[in-house]
């Protein structure tokens, strides 16, 4: 069981952690300070420092955590689809569905995509996460008997960060979702043929 004190400080760094996720849409990731950042999560500067090597660090744990979870729910609509289709359909719902204004986790991506050109931590954590997903989608494909499976795959979810990156500009991606679904279509392979 934690004390009270570790409960609180672990409080403290999700605060920090949040407060993160929310200033680097609104600022750009190069316009979060330390005092920015401890004036949105409710604590002095010096806390920052505490729970964290630097400000560097904690942008880039709270990046990355934000876009695990991103993933990972894109990632749980491969046991909720049961083709390729459906796949495509399912992920191209919500970035086609109307914007309510600006769309934050978009800016975070792009943000952090540009940082990572500069960061080599960041950029090897980028690119593990996005490589690990690739080959989930990319055999969940395979088990669909979409041809290529792994280019597909990488087809797939470069389009979806292309989407991303044009719905955080505001620009609609019209219907990109039936062209992806008409690349798709007639990849399955006969039965009969060798894998």
């Amino acid at each position: 069981m934690s004390s009270p004190a570790a409960l609180h400080g672990q409080e403290v760094r999700q605060r920090l952690l949040t407060a993160a996720v929310e200033l680097i849409p609104e600022r750009g990731w190069t316009a979060v300070s330390t005092r920015t950042l401890a004036e949105r999560a409710g604590v002095t500067p010096s806390v920052v420092h505490y729970h964290f090597r630097s400000l560097q660090a904690l942008l880039r744990e709270a990046v990355i955590g934000a876009m695990e979870r991103e993933v990972a729910e894109l990632e749980s609509l491969l046991d909720a689809v049961h083709t390729a289709d459906e796949l495509v359909e399912a992920i191209f719902a919500e970035v086609n569905r109307p914007s309510t204004g600006q769309d934050t986790m978009s800016l975070v991506f792009v943000e952090a995509y540009l940082v990572a050109t500069r960061d080599e931590p960041l950029r090897d954590a980028i690119a593990g996460l996005l490589q690990a997903s690739r080959l989930r989608f990319a055999r969940r494909m395979a088990e669909w008997d979409v041809a290529a499976a792994d280019d597909s795959a990488l087809i797939l979810l470069a389009a979806l960060d292309g989407l991303l990156l044009y719905r955080g500009l505001g620009v609609a991606s019209g219907g990109a979702t039936e062209v992806l679904k008409r690349l798709f279509a007639g990849q399955a392979k006969p039965i009969d043929e060798p894998r």
